[in-house]
């Protein structure tokens, strides 16, 4: 910053303190004027960064609520198919006439069916990035930081349970049997459990998730409370 003063002829002390104290007071509203302009900027960025983050946080918890809302349907129709076959193999059916319970129950089309949103964070990265985090205020940050730090544990967490269930379950083989007509009922039981399980697991998940959405944003109030039945 540079400060031009006009040259003034000083004679005594008194004008001496005159012209030091226009010196300082020039100085002093230039530094509180630049301190004023600077703080509204930091303002402005903190306003736009946080409308920014809470559109995107808006966004992933719609995207939320449509895929738990699909994700509790299908562990609906996953437990409804356990337990006929559970209580099949109770009953002492013969394996064939289970299989034709299985077969008929999963005509329509069996896969597992599992939605997840998208829940995106370039907005958040941006921020961070730009150091504009820094002027939002504390309380608000910690909110925001608390949603996507969820957002990442349920996608580590979906990432794990899909890889589990795809290596472990035999999932691809026994969907090829359904195809064929041809599955046995035991093995089916134990891969539609794992199946229910993941479902329920991924359920609790992104209510958990909602929950930590709409704590982030004002007047967001839940849409889903139940915990998802035990697999």
């Amino acid at each position: 910053m540079l400060f031009e003063f006009p040259k003034v002829r000083i004679d005594s002390v008194k004008d001496f303190a005159k012209h030091y104290l226009m010196i300082v007071l020039s100085i002093l509203t230039a530094l509180g004027l630049e301190a004023w302009i600077e703080h509204a900027h930091h303002q402005h960025a903190a306003a736009t960064a946080g409308a920014q983050i809470e559109m995107e946080i808006r966004t992933n918890l719609t995207e939320n609520r449509t895929a738990l809302q699909q994700d509790v349907a299908q562990l609906k129709r996953l437990d409804t198919i356990r337990d006929a076959v559970i209580e099949d193999l109770k009953a002492h059916l013969p394996d064939d006439v289970i299989k034709q319970h299985i077969l008929a129950q999963t005509r329509d089309h069996f896969d597992l069916n599992l939605n997840f949103p998208t829940l995106r964070h370039e907005a958040w990265d941006v921020v961070v990035a730009n150091q504009s985090a820094s002027w939002i205020d504390h309380d608000r940050m910690q909110r925001y930081s608390a949603a996507y730090a969820s957002q990442r544990d349920v996608i580590a967490a979906m990432s794990e349970n899909t890889a589990l269930l795809m290596n472990g379950t035999g999932l691809v083989d026994t969907i090829a049997d359904l195809s064929t007509g041809d599955v046995q009922p035991r093995e089916f039981l134990h891969v539609i459990s794992q199946m229910a399980a993941i479902h329920g697991q991924t359920v609790n998940n992104l209510r958990l998730l909602e929950k930590q959405l709409e704590a982030a944003l004002p007047g967001e109030t839940s849409n889903t409370t139940k915990p998802a039945p035990a697999a």
